[in-house]
């Protein structure tokens, strides 16, 4: 298997029919966007994947978006699309890289070890010229347990902490209008600005072309960003998605201490008991 996180369009084209194998489509799009990742998916998707739902895999108990579900709900949902224990899952998303660190992240901190994303998605799969296929396989389940890792994941207190000088950084992947409150937030009722003390390093600036930028590259970037090994990176966003993929960018220069706060700005800007700042960090 690579020694990263992240797969090739050319390694999952030779490995698409290993029985061991699962492939997932994590597409997921603001609610602003018009588009449907579950009627594009069986429209067509990579030969053989099954489509992880990030709004169906969540706790369905609370009223802010996709919020990770219980040990039970992750295991029955995601042992249903043929993912166990035991096998290797590449995910992969419709914009090339956006949602499926956010899955990558779930299957990680649930337990799982061989998991991977397709570096550049299934944008630069469809460019390559690549088999697609409008099949909708029926998944044999998998052998799964999925046990939360609770140190992997903050939640509204924590970050409270951290804004009050505990230890940590928070790191926002939101666009710089929306962090800086030029923009409006996509999502209604929501405030604009960022958490005191947030470094605003926009998801979108780690990529080209929808793949990750080179570790030496990324590296550059947290640094100038204020972000650096000797402080856990707290990785947040509008709502757990796109945080995900600092997540994932932090662990590619081998920054392992960090955590994703799950509710991000959807529960942070809904409060009216959170500090917000406004502007540039």
């Amino acid at each position: 298997m690579p020694g990263t996180p992240l797969v090739t369009t050319n390694w999952l084209a030779e490995n698409l029919s290993r029985p061991d194998l699962v492939v997932l489509d994590a597409s997921f799009h603001l609610p602003t966007s018009g588009r449907d990742a579950k009627q594009e998916f069986v429209v067509a998707h990579i030969p053989g994947a099954q489509f992880f739902d990030i709004e169906d895999i969540a706790d369905q108990n609370t009223d802010l978006p996709h919020m990770l579900p219980s040990d039970a709900e992750f295991t029955e949902k995601v042992s249903a699309l043929g993912v166990g224990n035991d096998k290797t899952v590449v995910l992969y998303d419709a914009a090339g890289i956006f949602s499926a660190p956010r899955a990558w992240w779930m299957l990680r901190i649930f337990g799982l070890t061989q998991v991977y994303v397709l570096d550049g998605g299934l944008p630069k799969w469809r460019a390559e010229g690549r088999p697609l296929s409008d099949t909708l396989d029926v998944p044999v389940p998998g052998t799964l347990k999925g046990m939360l890792d609770t140190s992997k994941v903050y939640d509204l207190e924590q970050v409270k902490d951290v804004v009050n000088g505990a230890d940590g950084v928070i790191v926002d992947a939101r666009g710089r209008g929306r962090f800086t409150a030029e923009e409006p937030e996509p999502r209604e009722g929501m405030r604009s600005g960022h958490m005191p003390g947030a470094k605003s390093v926009p998801l979108a600036e780690l990529l080209v072309d929808g793949a990750y930028k080179s570790p030496q590259d990324l590296k550059k970037i947290f640094h100038d960003a204020g972000i650096n090994a000797n402080k856990r990176a707290v990785c947040t966003c509008g709502s757990g998605v796109t945080a995900a993929g600092i997540a994932l960018g932090l662990t590619l220069i081998g920054h392992e201490d960090h955590v994703v706060y799950d509710g991000s700005w959807a529960e942070w800007g809904s409060r009216q008991d959170t500090p917000i700042s406004t502007g540039s960090a």
